[in-house]
Formats: structure tokens, C-alpha cells, sequence
């Protein structure tokens, strides 16, 4: 039986729910995010686990850190594996098309099934769902709300401050 911990850090888009499985991050929750699973599914409160996530998230929200090097249990589809690896060479302040990550995959009819994959990412922000947008630059679905992705969009290509407010 894994053992499953959570704790609750600050940060300018409102609270995250950080969970790791056997010590090892597997989930960053936004309050309100869609496909949030029960409370109870997020293990005893601990945030002895997540030291090296909490101190990466700061330089994140900081403006010192472009890219996560942090150990992931992630649970999903082989193809949902796929998507949010490749969400992973997204460079910090770009972004990509739906049809750009399908294509990347070697299946450019897939780009409703990345899209799928995209919006059931255990882990907001550490991969990032919210640099992916539809054709021609529209922001689309996000499961943090389309406010929040367009902060970090925002944030990330050095326009706007991350202020938190929605």
C-alpha cells in the first residue's frame, strides 16, 4: 500500500495542494481546479516530502526558475504519459497548439486527444498544461480557469507580475 501525503503551500494563483505518493510528487491542485479529485484522496498531512518542490515553486513564482527538475509519480494512459512528457520540452514563456503537440507525437489527427490528456494533468504548473492554447493564439480550456492560465502566460513571458488575483 503506497503511502500517500499532502500539504498546502501559498502561492500568487491562490493555494496548491501538493501530493506525493511514496515521497515522490504526484499531484499540484488549484483550488477550484477541474478534475480535482476528493480531499480524501490526498493522504495524511506531511509536508516533510515536498521540501524540494515547495523551494522550486518559490523560485518559480520568483522569476528565478524556467524549468522543473523535480522526480514525478505520474498516473495515467500510455498516451497521457506521452502528452505531459512532451508538455515538459514546452519552453518556459512559449507555447504550443494543440495540433503542434499532436504532431510532435507523431499523430497530427490527435489534437482532440492531447487536448483530453492536456486537461487531466495531475501536475499544474510543474508540467505545464497552461502553455498549450487552440490555433491562432486563442486561450482554451484550462483546468485552473482561463484567468489563471492567462497570469501564467502572462507571468511567464514577462508582461504581468504574479498577482493572484482572479
Amino acid at each position: 500500500m503506497p503511502t500517500i501525503q499532502h500539504t498546502v503551500v501559498d502561492s500568487p494563483y491562490e493555494p496548491l495542494t501538493l501530493v506525493a505518493v511514496d515521497g515522490v510528487l504526484s499531484r499540484v491542485h488549484m483550488t477550484d481546479q477541474r478534475h480535482r479529485p476528493p480531499e480524501e484522496t490526498f493522504g495524511e498531512p506531511d509536508p516533510r516530502p515536498f521540501g524540494e518542490a515547495i523551494r522550486q515553486l518559490d523560485a518559480y513564482f520568483a522569476g528565478g526558475l524556467t524549468e522543473f527538475d523535480l522526480p514525478l509519480h505520474l498516473v495515467g494512459t500510455p498516451f497521457q504519459l506521452r502528452v505531459w512528457e512532451e508538455l515538459r520540452r514546452i519552453p518556459y514563456g512559449e507555447t504550443r497548439t494543440y495540433g503542434e503537440l499532436a504532431e510532435a507525437l507523431g499523430n497530427p489527427a490527435a489534437s482532440r486527444a492531447v487536448g483530453l490528456a492536456n486537461g487531466k494533468n495531475p501536475v499544474s504548473i510543474v508540467v505545464p498544461c497552461h502553455r498549450v492554447i487552440g490555433t491562432g493564439g486563442s486561450l482554451t480550456g484550462y483546468g485552473g480557469g482561463l484567468a489563471r492560465k492567462q497570469r501564467l502566460l502572462a507571468f511567464e513571458a514577462g508582461t504581468a507580475e504574479p498577482d493572484g488575483l482572479f
